[in-house]
């Protein structure tokens, strides 16, 4: 792309465009990407940028993946959609096979739909009809934790953390939820019995209400990329159990590897009722969700009225997505030679080293790592604007928020380019311009 046909497409941008999270008055700083391979990403500028935040969390195989391509091109030959409701196709089939081999064993039923906040949605729906199916309709609230963060649809929205969720604005309007302190004790720290008190207690009082516990095992993503003790998670489901609620666990972001397990679940050695998954689902090439479910949730729903599950989007299950996402699971899990978790606890190594320096400056309060995730959590909030063109400048791509600057790279990332990451972030946020306060 020549300057004159970026800038172009710029304007045009400006002038149509809205952006997520953004204003159309107050135009934020918007760069035009040419193309896309491995960790880097080419602008319309001729600017080459190696990226740390993997299209939000998703593309882990990187860009142009030449195998990924393949399952798109060799699907694409033989048809590109085809509705659900009545028919069905061998890529959806083998998907759901391979979800229910990976994932937690009593995890039998699977249900597609289009992004991870629409599966969230389909899991709240599905716990409430499992009540509604048992007539306790009465228990249809539910319970989670702070600083947590599920989606932007409605119900998705209404057990997302009501101030750092981002949803703020629309809590008048939205049904009204329980919500426990989150977890202090870290995710290496010993286990403080006092950490489950506030959620013990909320559960104990409340459970002919709650249909289920819903929450991000292990990490909070967008609500503070906080991770926390798998402990904590165990007493969750040890709750649940008792006071017979079900537990929703939201692995949109932490599934797939990037916490050092396969799913986060495993770090606590435990299996909900329900299972939320997307963002790497289809290593970033398309959008596709899917929403897990225990053969004994699945039959009590489709036992009681009306006898099915009532959700159906059109794209549900479409051949692209499904195909590309066997491809990616494929890469990820099975192809011979490959070593999936030593990948990740190279990165983890590679992050806690390089990222370390960054505990010495007088504005940052924490440095964290976590399987393919690494934190700086600053003192004051980035000065959005600024940061990004300075990143940018630096040739990294990276997208703070608050006073979160993590990055979250491909997991193809080699240790060449993850120092040089690492060690350009650091640069950016040893400027102290760059934050308020």
């Amino acid at each position: 792309m020549n300057l004159d046909s970026n800038r172009h497409l710029l304007e045009i941008d400006q002038q149509h465009v809205w952006h997520p999270y953004a204003s159309m008055t107050d135009r934020p700083v918007i760069h035009a990407v040419e193309s896309a391979q491995g960790v880097r990403l080419t602008l319309g500028d001729g600017s080459v940028l190696v990226d740390g935040m993997a299209s939000w969390w998703c593309a882990i195989h990187g860009y142009n993946h030449p195998v990924l391509n393949q399952a798109i091109n060799d699907q694409l030959k033989r048809f590109s959609h085809v509705m659900f409701g009545g028919l069905t196709h061998q890529p959806a089939c083998k998907l759901a096979e391979k979800l229910v081999q990976i994932t937690p064993a009593p995890l039998q039923h699977v249900f597609f739909s289009d992004s991870g906040s629409v599966s969230v949605e389909v899991a709240i729906k599905m716990a409430i009809q499992y009540w509604y199916a048992q007539k306790k309709p009465k228990k249809h609230k539910f319970l989670t934790i702070r600083s947590g963060y599920h989606g932007d649809t409605f119900a998705a929205m209404s057990v997302c953390d009501p101030v750092t969720g981002m949803h703020e604005i629309f809590t008048h309007v939205l049904p009204g939820q329980f919500f426990a302190n989150a977890p202090e004790c870290r995710f290496d720290q010993e286990w403080d019995e006092q950490d489950i008190s506030s959620l013990k207690k909320l559960i104990e009082e409340n459970h002919a209400k709650i249909a289920a516990v819903i929450l991000e095992p292990i990490v909070q993503g967008a609500g503070g990329m906080r991770f926390y003790s798998p402990h904590y998670l165990k007493r969750v489901r040890e709750l649940c159990d008792q006071f017979d609620v079900l537990l929703i666990a939201d692995e949109i972001a932490t599934g797939f590897g990037r916490t050092g397990k396969l799913f986060a679940c495993e770090h606590a050695g435990i299996a909900p009722d329900i299972m939320c998954i997307g963002k790497s689902l289809t290593g970033g090439y398309m959008t596709l969700a899917a929403t897990l479910t225990t053969e004994h949730v699945s039959q009590t729903i489709c036992s009681g009225q009306p006898g099915v599950f009532m959700h159906g989007p059109t794209f549900m299950g479409n051949p692209l997505a499904c195909s590309v996402s066997l491809a990616s699971i494929e890469l990820l899990i099975g192809t011979p030679g490959s070593d999936w978790k030593a990948n990740i606890d190279r990165i983890e190594t590679l992050l806690g080293e390089q990222l370390s320096p960054a505990r010495e400056l007088a504005h940052v309060e924490d440095v964290r790592v976590l399987g393919a995730i690494g934190v700086i959590e600053t003192k004051f909030p980035v000065e959005m604007d600024a940061i990004t063109r300075e990143l940018v400048r630096q040739g990294i791509w990276v997208r703070p928020f608050g006073k979160l600057v993590y990055i979250m790279p491909p997991y193809i990332i080699s240790d060449k380019d993850l120092i040089f990451l690492c060690n350009k972030l650091i640069e950016v946020v040893s400027q102290r311009n760059l934050f308020a306060g």
